[in-house]
């Protein structure tokens, strides 16, 4: 069998190392026990081509048959998963003499990393075969020599390494074929891997300058800006597209892309409030105006009818009304009934928190005074006391820095500070309120520059808790609560989709009220309790 094995594949035994004749595969080939010759099978494709293969013996021959169709059946071979084959010694020098060939990588084009571990996984399979193959000869050599040492069995267990022997030579070709092919799909896979990296620094370099074009770009704009908010008169400059993309009922930007903008704006400011909290709060400007008494004032009337109203608005529940629960952290609950006029959005809100550590009249002071509104109020760019009409009474003037793509705004507003008598909570140590409502100043019409102008009704109302009573002989900061109530009713003014002022509302006034309550138990918290 193995002289007639070796006069298939080469022309001669001394021809084996010059490659093999020819092969076929195994896959589609027909292998045949013959009918009436016990020793001889045979091999064929498709009835044109057979091979007559005649072993020494009929064990011989069904050994041959066993491992043939063994091989058809679980290896693949000829099939198009062809990586995963485990061939004859020459078969697999073809295959790899067809992978290390100088133009496969060309003519085949780059195959990917996955098939070539595949490769590799077939290598390694038919290593391991060979690997099985030889040590099972072995073994069956020391058994033999084992069984002729104790003279056991002798006739019957004799292994014959004669008629077993195996094919050192061929064997010695597969390995070096394979160990061959291991090399060239590794030199491959490196290849591979040079090119991605290749390919990736590329990209990288295309990244680098692209971003430094974009900081180029970015530094331009930023100086036409600069130079636009001069006092010298120059062009505008349209940043972010053109007049279409600016606020309006016929903006060109979709409700999405106006609420990324502005919260991308708004984001913005968080940071610059933070990197101000660090440095010098900002200065104020109060006007010099005379105080008059406030029962004399024009707007006293109106003042006090507010107050009271806003008063009674803020100390009834919210079990009726529509309120709508929108906002929730630790003791902190915020509410709102969804209102338009004439279009715009007008939710009223109402919020509701409780703080250690601060009286109603602190936070009420820090909520009025105008030294400490910088220090709470994020969208302020710019504060006027236009008038004081009392000690507890002051008209502003605040301009909010503008969010693209809406305008700008300000309030023009007076706020008033008083305390009140608590005749609902008996518990309560007090009870103040400071209310601010959008009015008309002659000096300061609305919507005559660049700002639109914001209406506005807010109230802030604080009642001091204190644990324990107020008889006791020293009351400590930690012993002091605050119950505080905000109510607003803000009118924007200008037209913005109302589903985005309704996202920034629920984000924002959260942020608001747990800004103004940190910042007001900061500020007290080293100076002494007043009531």
């Amino acid at each position: 069998m193995k002289k007639v094995q070796m006069e298939l594949w080469f022309q001669n035994f001394r021809d084996s190392g010059f490659g093999c004749r020819g092969s076929i595969s195994l896959y589609k080939a027909n292998i045949k026990a013959h009918e009436f010759d016990e020793c001889r099978f045979d091999v064929s494709v498709n009835d044109c081509l057979v091979w007559y293969l005649r072993a020494s013996n009929p064990e011989e021959k069904q050994r041959w048959v066993d491992v043939l169709k063994s091989y058809k059946s679980e290896s693949g071979y000829g099939s198009e998963n062809s990586l995963k084959r485990h061939g004859s010694a020459i078969s697999l020098i073809s295959n790899t003499q067809s992978i290390t060939s100088a133009g496969s990588f060309t003519k085949r084009g780059v195959r990917g990393l996955k098939e070539k571990l595949a490769e590799l996984e077939t290598f390694r399979d038919i290593l391991i075969k060979q690997i099985d193959t030889l040590q099972k000869y072995f073994d069956n050599c020391a058994e033999n020599a084992k069984n002729i040492s104790t003279k056991e069995n002798k006739v019957e267990t004799m292994f014959n390494p004669a008629e077993q022997s195996v094919d050192f030579k061929g064997e010695a070709i597969t390995f070096k074929a394979t160990s061959e092919g291991v090399l060239a799909t590794l030199q491959h896979c490196v290849e591979l891997m040079v090119q991605r990296e290749d390919a990736w620094r590329r990209r990288w370099e295309k990244e680098i300058e692209r971003k430094r074009k974009v900081q180029e770009l970015y530094k331009a704009l930023k100086e036409q800006v600069t130079m636009q908010q001069s006092d010298f008169p120059r062009p505008r400059v349209l940043i972010h597209g053109g007049p279409d993309y600016e606020e309006g009922p016929h903006s060109a930007l979709c409700d999405e892309e106006f609420y990324d903008a502005v919260e991308t704006g708004l984001d913005k400011i968080d940071e610059e409030n933070q990197l101000r909290d660090r440095l010098k709060q900002k200065s104020v400007s109060i006007l010099t105006t005379p105080i008059m008494s406030a029962v004399k004032h024009r707007l006293w009337p109106e003042i006090q009818r507010i107050t009271m109203e806003q008063l009674h608005y803020a100390r009834l529940g919210v079990g009726a009304g529509g309120w709508q629960l929108f906002a929730e952290d630790g003791d902190m609950r915020m509410y709102r009934r969804e209102e338009e006029a004439d279009g715009l959005v007008v939710d009223p809100l109402k919020a509701c928190h409780v703080v250690k550590g601060v009286t109603g009249h602190e936070v009420c002071e820090i909520f009025f005074s105008p030294e400490y509104r910088t220090g709470w109020e994020a969208t302020l760019e710019d504060m006027t006391v236009v008038e004081n009409i009392s000690k507890d009474t002051l008209i502003f003037l605040q301009t909010h820095k503008r969010i693209w793509p809406a305008s700008q705004r300000d309030a023009l507003f007076w706020s008033h500070m008083r305390r009140v008598s608590d005749d609902q909570d008996p518990d309560a140590h007090d009870l103040w309120i400071v209310c601010n409502h959008s009015t008309e100043h002659a000096d300061y019409p609305p919507n005559t520059g660049k700002c639109v102008r914001v209406y506005l009704t807010v109230c802030l109302v604080c009642q001091t808790f204190i644990d324990p009573p107020k008889d006791e002989d020293e009351i400590k900061r930690e012993n002091i609560t605050c119950k505080i109530t905000y109510c607003s009713v803000v009118n924007p003014g200008g037209w913005a989709p109302a589903s985005v002022l309704r996202a920034v509302y629920k984000r924002e006034y959260p942020k608001f009220l747990k800004r103004f309550t940190n910042f007001c138990i900061d500020q007290c918290k080293d100076k002494p309790i007043i009531f």
